[in-house]
């Protein structure tokens, strides 16, 4: 039942929207579409940096604590961290492509 109302729900909104969207001039849609698009870009690239800023504090604290259990490990725990972190790193910078995409890709300027 809750399903069904969320649905619904969207459907109304999605309906009502769609009107708007279809009566307004072909030329007014480019002068709002620049500010959502450098909204958009900081947006991406301040959730993929604390995305990435967590999962990078839970990782350097997990080989900390295996190391300190472990010292014997703790050179293969650093190479597994610095790859895993490497990866974390990624996630930023495409998340820095897409918000450079946005502001200097813009087809509507």
């Amino acid at each position: 039942m809750k399903r069904a109302l969320i649905a619904g729900l969207m459907m109304l909104g999605i309906t009502l929207i769609a009107g708007i969207a279809f009566a307004a001039e072909p030329g007014a849609a480019s002068a709002g579409v620049i500010q959502f698009t450098v909204l958009a870009a900081g947006l991406a690239i301040g959730l993929g940096a604390i995305g990435s800023g967590i999962g990078m504090g839970t990782a350097i604290g997990g080989a900390c604590e295996g190391t300190s259990r472990n010292p014997e490990a703790g050179g293969r725990i650093l190479t597994t961290m610095i790859i895993g972190l490497a990866m974390i790193e990624s996630l930023t910078i495409y998340a820095l492509v897409i918000a450079l995409i946005l502001m200097f890709g813009n087809p509507y300027v």
